[in-house]
């Protein structure tokens, strides 16, 4: 367990005490806290489907349903239909219904102003920082999930060597010097043996859809290994699942013997560069080893201390 869990988890539920979630009477301007969000949302999305919202809001379908048809009956929302998909019933805010989205937003920033104004400014800035990235862990968490992060088999070489074309070829990877040309692509499995490399498949209902692995770096001195083949389908990307990857191979290289870490990308692949720098990658002005990538024209490389725990 992460150290700083149990004290996380005791601070959010204070925060559900304080906010008086659990009082099923509570209500903001008349509206339920569910009812809260949903017209807060709208007001910004402007128009959407009972799916867009069930999907913003994180709630099945049917209590969406519920309470779309509860905020229809008050003239909150007006519900029309798509004049380019007859089929879609497009949903907004009344007139009634932009201002009680107002009332809620005062009423919720004043709370929030109230309790910042018990912080000092460093304490503020804290808080605001500290509780958007945990949303954004906490989002992370729940969509990457349904994922599965496995070593690679023999039976997945066929659908990896796919998903290495497909990616690399999306972002314009083709030809001399990339490494979509190495025989190793069609056979995986059999490239990394696990005295000195490992390869890892992600995996989401039974369907591969990323991978990612370390090895020797060729052409360098002993303790370096190279970052080899990270690739994930759009699907999987901005889940936070190809963080977990990349950790999951770090932490093995680590295992592994290996001290350092050694990179090679594009430097349009702004993502990917972002995602490396997060996780203690750092340029280099030159490339390392032989890898035989003479395209990719961005070297990173990371210190592997404190990931063979």
């Amino acid at each position: 367990m992460i150290e700083e869990t149990p004290m996380v988890r005791e601070a959010a539920r204070q925060l559900v005490r304080e906010l008086q979630m659990l009082d099923g009477k509570r209500s903001i301007e008349g509206f339920s806290f569910s009812e809260c969000h949903l017209v807060t949302e709208l007001q910004g999305m402007g128009e959407a489907t009972a799916s867009d919202l069930a999907e913003r809001l994180v709630l099945e379908k049917s209590t969406i349903s519920r309470l779309c048809n509860g905020l229809l009956e008050r003239g909150i929302l007006v519900a029309e239909r798509d004049r380019n998909d007859k089929r879609r019933r497009l949903l907004r805010l009344s007139d009634k219904g932009v201002s009680s989205a107002l009332r809620i937003h005062r009423h919720a920033l004043s709370q929030v102003d109230a309790a910042l104004g018990f912080l000092n400014s460093e304490d503020r800035q804290a808080v605001a920082e500290g509780i958007n990235r945990y949303a954004r862990g906490l989002r992370y968490a729940r969509l990457s999930s349904s994922f599965k992060i496995r070593p690679i088999k023999r039976s997945d070489n066929a659908r990896v060597a796919r998903i290495i074309r497909e990616v690399m070829t999306e972002f314009g990877a083709v030809g001399s010097g990339y490494s979509i040309e190495d025989p190793e692509v069609d056979r995986m499995f059999e490239a990394y043996p696990e005295k000195d490399s490992a390869f890892f498949v992600l995996e989401r209902d039974s369907q591969v859809v990323g991978c990612g692995g370390v090895g020797p770096l060729a052409g360098a001195q002993a303790g370096i290994c190279e970052l080899r083949k990270m690739y994930l389908l759009q699907e999987a990307r901005g889940t936070g699942i190809g963080a977990q990857l990349l950790r999951r191979c770090l932490e093995h290289a680590g295992r592994l013997g290996y001290r350092q870490c050694y990179l090679e990308t594009l430097e349009h692949m702004t993502h990917a560069r972002h995602l490396y720098r997060k996780h203690g990658f750092e340029q280099v002005d030159r490339p390392v080893g032989n890898t035989g990538h003479s395209a990719c024209n961005y070297w990173m490389i990371k210190d592997l201390s404190g990931h063979d725990e």
